[in-house]
């Protein structure tokens, strides 16, 4: 063995293996990650991203916002004066930071972020609305509702959830009824200017949105409909190789079985070569039900009834088939599990049971499809089996990766059965 590779050298595959680990890890999610997942996992990364950027926001209308408190003239314009005005700007501070720090959260960072930038939205239609002389649709600060229409948008792109920013203006406009200001005509335009940009800015974000997250969906469903083409191809190619390499190996071992049988003159030898040969057809049998499987061309209770006579032929055990229920395609994880616990048990019968008789039931119900073996043989014990016979656990282990269900039902003298359920929906 190579030095390097026992030490674990690191290979191409090992490092995209270790690149995927990391990006899962760093996403939260799991090795068997559906496309809603990732779906799911992009808009939060999305969304954490923009709400930072909003906190930076925040950070540089706060340095402004100190910069008018410290201007005697600037906070006597907006009546910031006192230690009230103090307050509530370290409140806004804290509320920032606060919402910094849950961000990350999947439901508490959407929630703080939307609570704090309505809180953020009240505080600004008061800036605008306060001052006596150039306040309301008058103030320079008006402008700033469309950076509040824009930051809703791009956050929250859903008709009811941009409503705040879009009530700011009529609301602005109505406070300046209530405090005895004239609306003038110019005044008026300003206002419908504004709400015009408004619609304007909320159908382009949450249009742009939309598209983006529409591209994104289809991009992550052809990934995975890549993925599972590059597995469907690579299944034909190991098939392709298997059927034209091991195939055609076993197929010229049984021809060289049959010529040695008809050259070879001594009863134990043409009964070990007749033996050789049957293993050759067994292999090649299974060789071809595995090709099968692998193309997805397998039909299962066909597949189930002629395993069962042929392994009637080749062993001399009495085997009864029967089907129920309507047949319909199965994944070929549950086909293959279901076609080895039938392997399982016949050879179970065969050689631990001493059976004469199996019966099998394959039923296809509504939502299950059951496998019941039963046989007539000597039977055993369930809780009591011997070391080194592994058949009942790869069993209950296919039942349970499978989220099945096996009943093994036998005691001495009575024969066995076993039950084997799969959960199947309907076509």
């Amino acid at each position: 063995m190579n030095s390097n590779l026992a030490l674990g050298e690191e290979t191409p595959a090992n490092d995209l293996r270790a690149r995927v680990r990391e990006v899962l890890l760093r996403r939260k999610l799991t090795d068997s990650v559906s496309t809603e997942q990732a779906t799911a996992s992009w808009e939060q990364d999305r969304f954490v991203a923009r709400a930072r950027a909003l906190f930076y926001a925040r950070m540089m209308f706060l340095t402004l916002g100190l910069l008018i408190l410290a201007v005697p003239t600037w906070s006597g314009y907006f009546g910031l004066t006192g230690a009230f005005s103090f307050l509530g700007y370290f409140t806004m501070l804290l509320y920032s930071v606060a919402n910094l720090l849950v961000i990350d959260h999947p439901k508490a960072g959407r929630w703080v972020t939307y609570t704090t930038l309505c809180l953020d939205l009240v505080i600004l239609v008061v800036l605008i609305a306060k001052p006596v002389v150039g306040g309301g649709l008058q103030s320079p600060l008006l402008a700033t509702q469309l950076l509040f229409t824009t930051l809703f948008s791009i956050l929250y792109p859903k008709p009811l959830a941009i409503l705040p920013p879009l009530l700011a203006l009529p609301i602005t406009t109505r406070l300046d009824l209530l405090l005895n200001r004239s609306v003038t005509a110019v005044e008026l335009l300003t206002l419908l200017w504004y709400l015009a940009l408004n619609f304007i800015i909320v159908y382009v974000l949450v249009y742009l949105n939309e598209r983006e997250a529409a591209a994104h969906r289809e991009v992550v469903a052809l990934q995975g409909d890549l993925k599972e083409l590059a597995v469907v191809e690579e299944r034909n190619r190991l098939a392709r190789e298997i059927h034209d390499g091991l195939g055609a190996s076993l197929s010229s071992m049984i021809i060289q079985a049959e010529y040695i049988l008809n050259l070879a003159r001594e009863d134990g030898l043409r009964s070990e070569i007749r033996e050789l040969k049957a293993t050759a057809e067994e292999s090649i049998d299974e060789l071809r039900r595995s090709l099968q499987m692998m193309r997805e061309d397998f039909e299962l209770s066909q597949g189930l009834e002629d395993y069962a006579k042929t392994f009637q032929e080749r062993t001399g055990l009495s085997i009864q088939f029967e089907r129920t229920g309507p047949q319909r395609k199965l994944s070929p994880d549950t086909q293959l599990a279901l076609f080895r616990i039938l392997q399982e048990c016949l050879s179970n019968a065969v050689k631990h049971a001493e059976a004469k008789l199996v019966q099998v039931k394959l039923d296809y119900a509504e939502e299950h499809v059951h496998l019941i073996v039963h046989d007539n043989g000597k039977g055993f014990d369930p809780q009591r089996t011997p070391r080194g016979h592994y058949g009942l656990l790869n069993m209950r282990e296919r039942a349970m990766k499978l989220g099945g269900q096996l009943i093994v039902d036998s005691s001495p003298g009575s024969g066995a059965q076993v039950a084997f359920s799969l959960p199947s929906p309907p076509t």
